[in-house]
């Protein structure tokens, strides 16, 4: 396995706790504590990989090839 870091945004919930959403996936949770959301938060995104990759499993053909784009600070921040 490959670590990636993702970020994340925590904002407290109107009704007490912590949601917290990934910039970079569609995906997000929430935790009566900090520490509670972030951990929601990671293993949730796990899942999401992991459901992902199983989806792609011999549906993808083709070379893969990696390319760079040019993107405003504030949508890599």
């Amino acid at each position: 396995m490959v670590a990636r870091t993702f970020t994340v945004i925590l904002e407290p919930a109107e009704e007490g706790g912590f949601v917290v959403k990934c910039l970079e996936l569609p995906v997000a949770s929430q935790g009566e504590t900090r520490e509670e959301a972030i951990a929601n938060i990671k293993e949730a995104i796990e899942g999401y990989l992991e459901v992902k990759i199983e989806l792609l499993k011999g549906k993808v053909k083709g070379e893969k090839v990696e390319v760079t784009v040019e993107a405003p600070h504030i949508v890599m921040a």
